[in-house]
């Protein structure tokens, strides 16, 4: 087994050729091949404890996660990488890889069945663009039992992930996981990082979990009136709450009461905005 790190072009290109492999575009399949990219997403997204990664891959990103952790579960949907891997991180007794679509699992058990053997879990993955949402959104719904997720996206998807009020990437999915998380971009990952390179630019980017939710407060409800508040940008927070609500007169007694003015726009509401819109939206119902 050859002593470079696969997180390189060469190495990479020596394991294709070796098991005469092509990315699936299917799988969103782009292969790192950057050396410091990998260590430094590894180093900012492990805790020395259990971390789960979706789309290993060849094992890139793994092998870096392995170094720095005591147990590392990779889930995989392609199966022919599996021999691949068994392959390239033999020298690793601490790598479990999961042959399965992480979509169709029941995450939240498999993170506390982790929390309870190690003492906290991270995520830490280069995400297939095709599943970002979906995936982050599942990872979400582990609360506070997932402290960091650490993951690579499209720049684009982490510059609305990280916005603020106001801007012009600001939507549900920032409004949404700032209400979580602490969330930050750490660094952008340029396409050629990658074989295949792909049409975009990358970036790194951190959610850690906030220490004191209101646990009055139904998650679920929240967001269903985050999103509706976005359903269509142009319009006005009371326009789309009217919608929502099927009562105009209801909307504006929810926008009064939350201390939000007739012509505001969800872009321009903050976290704590949205709180007393959800609090003002239980009392008037």
């Amino acid at each position: 087994m050859s002593s470079k790190p696969i997180a390189t072009a060469a190495r990479t290109r020596e394991i294709l050729n070796q098991y005469r492999l092509h990315a699936k575009k299917g799988f969103g399949q782009n292969f790192l091949v950057d050396l410091s990219v990998a260590a430094r997403c590894a180093e900012a997204g492990c805790l020395n404890s259990a971390v789960i990664e979706i789309g290993p891959g060849i094992g890139s990103l793994t092998e870096q996660l392995a170094q720095r952790s005591r147990k590392v579960v990779a889930y995989e949907v392609d199966e022919r990488l599996l021999p691949v891997l068994t392959d390239t991180l033999s020298e690793y007794d601490n790598v479990e890889i999961v042959l399965k679509d992480v979509l169709e699992q029941d995450l939240r058990s498999a993170v506390k069945q982790l929390k309870n053997e190690y003492g906290s879990v991270t995520v830490c993955a280069n995400l297939p663009y095709y599943i970002t949402t979906p995936v982050l959104f599942r990872l979400f719904e582990c609360g506070s039992d997932l402290s960091l997720i650490t993951v690579m996206v499209q720049k684009e998807v982490a510059d609305r992930f990280c916005a603020g009020p106001g801007s012009k990437d600001y939507g549900a999915l920032s409004a949404e996981s700032q209400y979580l998380y602490q969330v930050r971009k750490l660094f952008n990952v340029p396409r050629g990082s990658f074989n295949p390179a792909p049409n975009v630019d990358s970036a790194i980017v951190q959610f850690a979990v906030k220490e004191k939710l209101d646990e009055t407060i139904d998650t679920k409800v929240l967001f269903d009136l985050m999103q509706a508040a976005f359903h269509q940008r142009r319009k006005t927070l009371y326009n789309n709450l009217r919608e929502y609500t099927g009562d105009a007169e209801a909307a504006l007694k929810i926008m009064l009461k939350a201390e939000i003015g007739e012509q505001a726009r969800a872009q321009e509401l903050d976290t704590e905005a949205f709180i007393r819109l959800y609090h003002a939206l239980g009392d008037v119902k």
